[in-house]
C-alpha cells in the first residue's frame, strides 16, 4: 500500500490510482446517492469500488454501475464491522439524521474504523452552511464557523469528530465544504425545475448572494482531495459564479432558456409562500473563496458556472 500513498497523480485529469499489492485498490463509498454514483462511474476503472447501502432494493442498481454493494446500516453497529475493514480508501457522503445534536451514524462507523485499523484516507463531505450568514462577504477556509440552522450545527459536530478521529488515528482526512449541488440532466437538484414551478425569489433589495456546484465536480473534487490532499485540511468547493445574487442568477438561467422570470417577493410575502425548509436557504448570504481547491487541489471545473454546463448539455447528440 506504500505505492499507492505516495502517488503522484497527473494535472489535467482525475489522479490515476496505482494497484493495490494486494490486487486492484479499493474506494470505499458510504452514502453512495447523487455524488456517489457519480464518483463510482467516473474512477471505476482505477480502483474497485465498493458502496455500503441499507436498501436491498439497491443492490442491483449499484451492480449495474460496477459497484460492489455491501449491506450495512449506519444506525446499526453490528453491521460496521466488515464495512471498516475493507479499503483503506473512503468517501463519506450520507448525511447526519435529521433531529437531534451531532452525527450519531458518522459517530458509530468512525468507532469501527479506529477498531479495524485499515482507513488511510477519508473524505468527508460537509456543507458550506458551517459559516451561517455572513451578510453577503467573502469567506475562505480560515473564517470561523457560525452554523444557524440544527443541520448545519450537527455538520460541524461531524466535521470536528472526523478531524479529531484523523489526528488521533493518523488518517489523512480532508473536509470538503459543499454548497448547493446541481444537475442539468436530473430531477434532483436541477435549477430549471424552480423555473418551470414558478417558484418566487426575493426582490433585489433583498436578495441573497449564493454558491453553487455541478454534481460532476463534486465528485471529482472528492477524488481530488482523496489523491492530494494535506492531512486534516478544509476546502470551499464551488464554481465561478459566487459573485452573484440568486435573482441575478435565475434571472440570467431564465433568459438563457427562453423561460418566464421567476416572480419576486419581499422577505415577509416570501415567508408566507415558502416552505421554512426554503426560506432557511434564503436566510444565509455569502461569498465562497475557493483559492484552496484550485491551488492545492489543483481541480480544474469541468463547469465553471452553469451557462457553461448548459453549453455543454446542449452540444451533447
Amino acid at each position: 500500500m506504500q505505492r499507492a500513498e505516495h502517488a503522484t497523480p497527473p494535472t489535467a485529469s482525475p489522479p490515476s490510482a496505482p494497484s493495490h499489492r494486494l490486487g486492484q485498490a479499493r474506494l470505499l463509498i458510504v452514502g453512495c446517492g447523487q455524488v456517489g454514483s457519480k464518483l463510482a462511474t467516473a474512477v471505476g476503472q482505477r480502483v474497485r469500488v465498493l458502496a455500503s447501502t441499507s436498501s436491498p432494493a439497491r443492490v442491483a442498481e449499484l451492480r449495474l454501475k460496477r459497484v460492489l454493494p455491501l449491506e450495512a446500516n449506519l444506525d446499526q453497529p453490528a453491521t460496521l464491522g466488515r464495512l471498516a475493514s475493507l479499503s483503506p480508501w473512503l468517501v463519506y457522503l450520507a448525511p447526519p439524521p435529521s433531529l437531534g445534536e451531532g452525527d450519531p451514524r458518522l459517530a458509530r462507523l468512525l468507532q469501527a474504523l479506529a477498531r479495524a485499523g485499515v482507513v488511510r484516507r477519508l473524505v468527508y463531505v460537509s456543507t458550506s452552511g458551517v459559516y451561517g450568514d455572513a451578510q453577503g462577504a467573502w469567506v475562505d477556509e480560515t473564517t470561523r464557523v457560525a452554523p444557524m440552522t440544527a443541520r448545519a450545527k450537527r455538520r460541524c459536530e461531524a466535521e470536528r469528530m472526523v478531524r479529531r478521529f484523523g489526528v488521533v488515528h493518523g488518517v489523512r482526512v480532508s473536509v470538503l465544504r459543499v454548497p448547493g449541488i446541481y444537475d442539468l440532466q436530473g430531477e434532483q437538484g436541477n435549477p430549471l425545475n424552480r423555473l418551470k414551478q414558478g417558484t418566487p425569489l426575493l426582490r433585489a433589495d433583498e436578495d441573497v448572494y449564493t454558491n453553487r456546484i455541478h454534481v460532476d465536480d463534486v465528485a471529482r473534487a472528492c477524488w481530488f482531495a482523496l489523491m492530494r490532499a494535506n492531512p486534516q485540511r478544509v476546502f470551499n468547493v464551488a464554481d465561478r459564479g459566487v459573485d452573484q445574487r440568486m435573482g441575478e442568477f435565475y434571472d440570467q438561467l431564465a433568459d438563457r432558456q427562453g423561460l418566464p422570470r421567476a416572480p419576486r417577493l419581499s422577505r415577509a410575502q416570501a415567508a408566507d409562500a415558502l416552505s421554512p425548509m426554503a426560506m432557511s436557504f434564503l436566510a444565509e448570504s455569502r461569498r465562497l473563496r475557493t483559492q484552496r481547491m484550485t491551488i492545492e487541489l489543483r481541480l480544474k471545473l469541468r463547469h465553471p458556472t452553469v451557462m457553461d454546463a448548459l453549453a455543454t448539455l446542449a452540444a451533447l447528440p
